[in-house]
């Protein structure tokens, strides 16, 4: 979870002094020289200048992978500094003990940290990194049990980045010791899943099912369901598990399992989830953003079983005039770090008191107990709201005056103008994302399918769906890049998937499948077909990617376009 700027190597520039405790000084006062005011104001413009921000690698915490780095800036930069200083020969890294580098583990002393034997000094980075102090939890350790959490970190150019930072190597002695002590994989224990997803990260485990059996049910079957998870799974023991419900005056509560069940009436509620980065893949095809390169199938729908939050505050001491104080319920997560941090969010309290909010302690997913991946034994659902907020395995609820401090919340899943990049991107500048907007996609024929002329005519199916409980209306399907169209047939209901009646005003938490057969044109050899949805608020998808284009790749929902060629038959060429 280290986020390493690629710092110039002080070895590479002047010689190593083979005696450890002449080198230590020489390198660790990089971050004190690099911010630092200095009579050279060619120091200051080079440290400073806009140059070697393009040299970051990074990894914003759980957000499943955000890297950026430039590496060509950084052999530009280090020719120039070539020229201006001839390189000595560097003579060995020197031998440090674990206790040396555990006595750097302070901006005054210097971070350093270990990595499969080598000792590499990040002071300089801490002041950068988006997580804040938590990077300083790593030092004057181990880096692996860190690393183990991303897989992404296993990548060439973040091991070649990190090898910038390397000021010598661990004795052999403290080695040995260190090899001893092996950490686990902190994914061993994570569930089996079903070999039809397509999987976006490994660790942690992000999936999607093909598009093409997403609609093939009204109800997405648990198994297929969109995976996304930002951290290892837990394990949890029924038996013994405990929610915990603090921030009220009148004290807190704890619950056990079978008392959320058995205490509270149990309500059941059929809601989509998706993902903020749903169909992120399209605006990578516009600009290159950081995150899971989703396709169109980070949205499911199932049906939840639980007690309701507002019962659970109620019972918890809430009253009305808490609502003069408090603004936000904040979530935890059983799942965890190596340090301990947790999964967390939050969502308005207006929305978790309300009667209609219909918000839920699920310990049910389709009529059974949630499985591993979705948050057993109990997640939040909160429908009509990004899946982010929907906390899973969910550990304690908190009544406060403010949003979560969690990284997910403050520092994550947020929107932003398409001229906002990482350089000038101030994450307390925008709200939190809540309620989605409005978004449908096709989810048959793929992109690049191939249609008979015997055929005469074109099926096309989808799904549409609306954030905050807006119905989704219409959907609108063009065969021809958009200059006609047709409207496509609605279907809302588990049974012949016929359109089912109409939720109550504000309380649409389902998508629709929808589908449209059209004849083929005559004269056409390709089609390109289009889906647009509309809501009850008459709310529409824009019609292209650029002008909705941020540097997170967040709320993508352009109208969905597939390309479909025609196939002449044998019997006609």
């Amino acid at each position: 979870m280290l986020l390493l700027r690629r710092c110039h190597n002080l070895t590479r520039f002047a010689p190593l002094n083979t005696q450890r405790h002449q080198v230590a000084p020489a390198v660790t006062s990089c971050a004190v020289r690099l911010w630092s005011s200095s009579s050279s104001e060619d120091h200051r413009s080079y440290q400073r200048g806009p140059r070697w921000r393009h040299a970051l690698a990074g990894l914003l915490a759980g957000t499943g992978a955000v890297l950026a780095y430039g590496l060509h800036h950084h052999k530009a930069e280090q020719a120039d500094l070539v020229r201006v200083q001839p390189i000595e020969k560097t003579p060995a890294f020197p031998i440090f003990t674990q206790e040396e580098v555990t006595s750097h583990r302070s901006l005054e002393d210097g971070v350093w940290v270990t990595y499969k034997g080598g000792v590499y000094d990040i002071t300089d980075f801490v002041a950068m990194h988006p997580g804040g102090d938590k990077i300083l939890l790593a030092a004057g350790g181990d880096l692996e049990p860190f690393w183990a959490l991303y897989a992404v970190h296993s990548q060439e150019h973040v091991l070649e980045i990190l090898s910038e930072y390397k000021v010598g190597e661990l004795s052999a002695e403290d080695l040995k010791k260190q090899q001893k002590v092996e950490s686990s994989d902190p994914y061993s224990s994570d569930p089996k899943r079903h070999p039809v997803l397509h999987i976006n990260s490994l660790k942690p485990f992000n999936a999607e099912p093909p598009p093409e059996i997403l609609t093939d049910s009204y109800i997405t079957p648990s198994a297929i369901f969109f995976k996304r998870n930002h951290l290892p799974v837990p394990q949890v023991d029924p038996a013994s598990y405990k929610l915990h419900v603090d921030g009220l005056p009148g004290g807190s509560l704890t619950l056990s399992l079978e008392e959320l069940k058995t205490q509270f009436p149990k309500h059941t509620i059929t809601a989509t989830l998706q993902c903020a980065g749903n169909r992120r893949s399209e605006m990578n095809k516009v600009k290159q953003v950081k995150g899971l390169n989703w396709g169109i199938a980070a949205i499911s729908n199932a049906t939840w079983s639980g007690a309701k939050l507002r019962d659970v505050l109620l019972a918890a001491g809430y009253r009305p005039d808490d609502a003069q104080w408090a603004r936000h319920v904040q979530f935890e997560g059983l799942d965890k770090d190596v340090t301990g941090t947790t999964y967390g969010a939050s969502i308005p309290l207006n929305k978790a008191i309300s009667e209609e909010g219909d918000v839920l302690l699920a310990y049910e997913m389709n009529g059974e107990d949630i499985p591993a991946d979705h948050g057993y034994p109990v997640r939040v659902v909160v429908p009509g709201t990004v899946g982010a907020r929907n906390v899973k395995w969910l550990g304690k609820i908190i009544v406060s005056a403010d949003e979560s401090s969690s990284h997910w919340q403050q520092n994550d899943y947020k929107g932003f103008s398409p001229g906002t990049d990482w350089d000038t991107v101030d994450f307390k500048s925008a709200p939190a994302i809540q309620e989605l907007p409005i978004q449908s996609a096709i989810t048959t024929p793929s992109d690049g399918a191939m249609v008979n002329r015997s055929s005469e005519e074109v099926t096309v199916k989808g799904y549409a769906w609306s954030g905050g409980g807006r119905e989704v209306v219409r959907v609108d399907v063009s065969v021809d890049g958009g200059k006609t169209w047709q409207v496509a047939e609605l279907k809302s209901s588990e049974k012949g998937q016929e359109l089912g009646p109409s939720p109550p005003p504000g309380r649409a938490w389902a998508w629709k499948l929808w589908e449209l057969t059209a004849p083929l044109p005559a004269e056409a050899q390709e089609l390109e077909i289009v889906c647009k949805a509309v809501d009850n608020s008459y709310n529409m998808q824009p019609d292209t990617v650029p002008p909705i284009w941020n540097l997170r790749g967040v709320l993508s929902n352009a109208w969905h376009r597939v390309k479909v060629k025609i196939r002449e038959d044998e019997s006609e060429e």
